[in-house]
């Protein structure tokens, strides 16, 4: 990638974040409720109307639309999101206290989904249409089909009811606490990603190279790591880079069902507090997640595939 072309990437991540802030703000700005009871409302404290309409001119929430967002945009631009109605803080503040838990939540799932994954999709295209890849298509099949929330709960009634061997509630410091939550996003993502891999892999096999290394008496497994496996990343790397940034953005069902204090658990309560500036900058915070995720996919596609350097 050119520095022209990575000029231009960047400019069209720049449109497209201005792009998803204003309708953010226009569907907070539509959405009911009253910001400023919602912010009183979590003190426990009920003013009366004058205060009520005082507080609103304050803080700017009787101006046109377009004022108010032009501030707010302005603000953002600075690093300020403002401050939660509900918790009384500043949004950055908030976002990064619970960016480690989820990054250590984000990174333990993925590592459990690489390490049953690439094997057994590859176990499953080498004895393609034998016992082992039905067996393997069969119980990824399953894995796909179970939603998270169910699989969540199964996991907690038998390891942490049944059997007592981990906690209920699970807690960003705590090692055992992150098993049950890691397992479950690992689940879904590994059926997936299995699927992929094998589909990868067979794709590859079917190459004229593979059956030119094989003629010559190279080791089958020599083949697979060496060749099938490193020319079959291409595809993995950009459902990685979605994973990721999904992951990154909080799983919601997940950390709402295991209590884990992490991004999605917090998107989902300020949503039920009606917590517009939290929903602001969370929204904006996936959004550039996504982006620079997509980013650093595609400039690694270069140093991974040769073929790509020559094209550019």
């Amino acid at each position: 990638m050119s520095k022209k072309q990575l000029g231009l990437r960047l400019l069209q991540m720049l449109v497209v974040l201005i792009g998803i802030s204003f309708l953010t703000f226009l569907l907070t700005y539509m959405a009911p409720g009253d910001p400023v009871r919602t912010m009183y409302a979590a003190t426990g404290v009920i003013p009366s109307e004058e205060v009520l309409n005082e507080v609103r001119e304050q803080m700017g929430l009787n101006d046109p639309f377009f004022v108010q967002y032009g501030r707010w945009l302005t603000n953002c631009l600075h690093g300020d999101f403002g401050n939660s109605y509900a918790y009384g803080k500043p949004v950055v503040s908030l976002l990064l206290a619970r960016l480690w838990p989820t990054l250590k939540l984000a990174l333990f799932s993925m590592i459990l989904m690489l390490i049953v994954s690439i094997p057994l999709g590859m176990l499953s295209a080498v004895c393609k249409n034998g016992p082992i890849d039905y067996l393997v298509r069969c119980i990824t099949f399953f894995g796909v089909s179970l939603p998270n929330f169910w699989v969540g709960l199964m996991l907690m009634l038998v390891f942490c009811v049944r059997v007592n061997w981990l906690p209920v509630i699970s807690s960003a410091g705590d090692f055992k606490s992150m098993i049950l939550p890691s397992v479950t996003l690992a689940i879904a993502m590994s059926a997936k990603y299995t699927r992929q891999v094998r589909t990868a892999v067979l794709e590859e096999l079917n190459q004229d190279y593979v059956v030119g290394a094989t003629a010559r008496g190279i080791k089958r497994w020599k083949i697979l790591w060496t060749n099938v496996f490193p020319n079959s990343l291409l595809p993995l790397i950009t459902m990685l880079g979605l994973s990721i940034g999904s992951l990154l953005g909080g799983t919601s069902v997940v950390e709402v069902v295991f209590s884990y204090p992490g991004m999605g658990n917090l998107a989902v309560s300020a949503i039920t507090a009606y917590d517009y500036p939290l929903i602001q900058g969370y929204v904006l915070w996936v959004a550039v997640i996504y982006m620079v995720i997509n980013l650093i996919v595609d400039l690694s596609y270069i140093y991974i595939d040769p073929r790509m350097r020559l094209k550019r």
